[in-house]
């Protein structure tokens, strides 16, 4: 049984495979901001446009994170890897008990890059040829 929207490229997970989130959003960006070095709370709220205070109160636990607007979610995201932590949207959507979007582009990319590096030389440009053959169809129908 798979857990999720099925969609091309999209690589199935099975319910049994998913783990529980290990943090909460608290203690996640907790984390995050400390991989960053020396950004703040107010750092954070001012760049991800979040009010300090909706921020503080998510951080100390004392206001619930289940009905955080997701664009608020990708927008820490955004912000925090630019920053440099190692971190993608689903992370933030499961600490925060946020229904997890479908996969993003970015984990699309990396799923299609790992299944790239695994083929042996043929299979790549197999690949690259078939990819191009797409692009070609894709254009002439617009």
């Amino acid at each position: 049984m798979t857990t999720g929207p099925n969609h091309p490229g999209d690589h199935p997970v099975r319910a049994a495979e998913d783990p529980a989130p290990s943090e909460d959003l608290a203690a996640l960006l907790t984390r995050l901001l400390e991989e960053t070095g020396d950004k703040t709370q107010k750092d954070l709220a001012a760049a991800a446009g979040i009010n300090y205070s909706t921020l503080n109160h998510w951080m100390k636990r004392t206001r619930g994170t289940s009905r955080i607007n997701p664009d608020d979610l990708r927008a820490l995201t955004n912000i925090l890897r630019g920053w440099g932590a190692d971190v993608v949207p689903r992370q933030l959507f499961e600490a925060a008990g946020r229904p997890v979007p479908g996969p993003t582009d970015e984990e699309r990319e990396k799923r299609l890059l790992d299944l790239y590096r695994q083929l042996p030389s043929r299979g790549q440009r197999a690949l690259i040829q078939s990819a191009e053959a797409m692009l070609a169809g894709a254009r002439a129908a617009q």
